[in-house]
């Protein structure tokens, strides 16, 4: 595909193995308090249970671990994910030139820390207290088996064709988002459902890549 850099309006983002060097926001968490979603995750994938109960269950897995946990104790641990490489030369540059945004199924804490400064729009998921404890039922806004359609509500609010959009992620997640962008980029892919989503693919972890592939 021509790559058109004068023709793009928008540029949007995955989180989770894109802008952080982490394959999951969440499981970052369950790595810190030593827990395993995998039943939660085939059932899931399955179909059995939705986006409020794969929430419900990742949390209550932290709160047995840790039965007082906060959401801010949550965004603690978040704050030490680390961005990915060419993030911060990167993404400065990108928001100077193009209005951007992040459609992420991670935690909507992590997007804003890392991309509150250089977003336009954050669309994630998220956590609450109650009574001053972690609640267990969170805020799903990111379904992860309707990225596509969180694409196309940004790009109608925003008034921005798709033609002129870019999209990039790693999973097949994601591919439903590149598929309704201009321009698709599967970027350190996870596996080959996105890469075939993907107009461009970009195999290295650095995100200083997007230069060429934009033209920047």
């Amino acid at each position: 595909m021509d790559k058109m850099s004068s023709d793009w309006k928008i540029i949007v983002f995955d989180m989770d193995g894109v802008l952080i060097d982490a394959k999951s926001s969440w499981a970052w968490i369950h790595d810190r308090f030593g827990v395993d979603n995998e039943d939660s995750l085939k059932a899931y994938e399955r179909g059995d249970i939705d986006d409020g109960e794969f929430i419900r269950r990742d949390i209550e897995l932290w709160k047995s671990a840790e039965p007082n946990i906060s959401r801010q104790d949550i965004i603690d641990i978040l704050k030490t994910a680390p961005v990915m490489k060419g993030f911060h030369k990167v993404i400065p540059s990108l928001k100077e030139n193009y209005n951007t945004a992040i459609i992420s199924g991670g935690l909507k804490p992590l997007a804003e820390h890392v991309g509150g400064e250089y977003f336009d729009r954050i669309f994630a998921n998220d956590i609450k207290d109650h009574e001053g404890r972690l609640s267990s039922r969170g805020i799903v806004d990111v379904p992860l088996k309707n990225k596509g359609d969180i694409l196309e509500k940004l790009l109608s609010e925003e008034g921005i064709k798709k033609e002129r959009c870019v999209a990039i992620g790693n999973s097949h997640i994601d591919a439903p988002m590149l598929e309704r962008a201009g321009l698709g980029i599967a970027f350190n892919p996870d596996d080959e459902k996105v890469k075939r989503s993907a107009d461009w693919v970009i195999e290295e972890k650095d995100l200083s890549a997007l230069f060429d592939v934009l033209d920047m």
